[in-house]
Parts: C-alpha cells; structure tokens; sequence
C-alpha cells in the first residue's frame, strides 16, 4: 500500500483510536492510524500485486495443515505498544488469532510480516515502520520486497535476540523462513513478473 499524507477530510487534527475504528469499519479505502493521525492508503501497481499474489499463494500451499496461516492485505493488524494500525501486504498468524477487545479483526500477534515496496513506502517500511513493528511481541521476520527488481531483504530475531538481516538479489537463491520451517524461491516469488522473462532474470 501507498501512505499519503494524513487524511485531514473529516475536520479533526487528532482521533482517538475508537473514532479511527468507527471510520474505517465505515470506509471504502483503507487507512493507517498512529497516535491520532490517519494516513490514507492508495492502491498499487501491478508488479506490486503479483508479487502479493505469490507469496500469499506459495505459503497457503506450504502451510497447508499446519498451525500457521498467511493472510493479505484485508488483515488489520494492530501494535498495542504505540498504537499502530496498518495493513501488511502479508502476514502469517501461528497457533491461533489474537485480536483487539476479542473483534476478530484487529490482529495482535503476526509471526512474520512481508511488506512489498514502492517509492513512497520504501524508506518508511525500512525504517520507521519497521522500528514500529519491532514493538510486536510475537513477531520473528520481517521481509522486504522489492517488486521492480530482484531484491528482498530478510530481517529475523537471531538466538541472542537481536535483529540480522540477509540480502537476496539472485534469482536462484531461496528465502528460509526459519520461524515457520518454509522455504521461498525466488524465481515463485517473482514468477509471472517482468523480472522472470528476458535477460532480466538471474
């Protein structure tokens, strides 16, 4: 998702986080919320939502039957700690939903979180968010797509708890998902992009 600036159409500075619900259950789009400000979020390209495609499509198949589920972008999650609400384009839920006020609906307690980039949310999702993010109890990677070109970078807690990262850029290489006992392939990840045809690949 593209964040653009606060949304400032209702007439109000600040929100409480019950007034940001009330809306957004109300609304067609959808918008990030953060200590009072609400971020409206626009949609994306296409390379983008193949990229979302397959990554929601490989874990479905290689989390068939066991206690960990992915969902896409329609799943809310929800950072207690600072107030967070947002849209990951992918998250895997393990041993159950924990949910806000017991709503099924703002999500507490994601595993692994994937966010897919754009120019408008790169350095955000990079940073920031991802500073927010860490503020999850239960969340062990984090992985950033690039959909423009064949770059992920694979954050996860190692066993001395701090977060490392791991770099992708060859289309031959394979993702381990350490916490779920999944592997990703890149060339699944990218399948059907502009990247898996031509000289592009690797």
């Amino acid at each position: 998702m593209i964040i653009n600036e606060p949304a400032i159409a209702y007439g109000k500075g600040k929100y409480s986080i019950e007034e940001y619900l009330e809306l957004e259950n109300a609304a067609t789009e959808k918008h990030e919320y953060y200590r009072g400000e609400i971020f409206a979020m626009s949609g994306n390209k296409s390379q983008h939502n193949i990229v979302v495609r397959n990554l929601l499509t490989n874990l479905t198949n290689w989390l068939d039957g066991k206690p960990c589920q992915p969902f896409g972008s329609d799943a809310r999650v929800h950072v207690e700690k600072n107030t967070l609400f947002t849209y990951p384009d992918v998250s895997v839920f393990c041993g159950g939903l924990e949910s806000l006020n017991n709503d099924d609906f703002n999500f507490l307690n994601p595993t692994i979180i994937f966010e897919v980039l754009s120019d408008s949310t790169r350095d955000y999702n990079r940073n920031a968010k991802f500073k927010l993010y860490r503020d999850i109890p239960t969340l062990k990677e984090y992985v950033l797509v690039e959909p423009e070109t064949i770059s992920i970078e694979a954050f996860r807690i190692n066993d001395s708890g701090f977060w490392e990262l791991r770099e992708y850029e060859d289309m031959q290489q394979s993702i381990k998902l350490r916490t779920i006992g999944v592997t990703l392939a890149l060339k699944e990840i990218y399948k059907n992009t502009k990247l898996t045809s031509g000289d592009i690949a690797k």
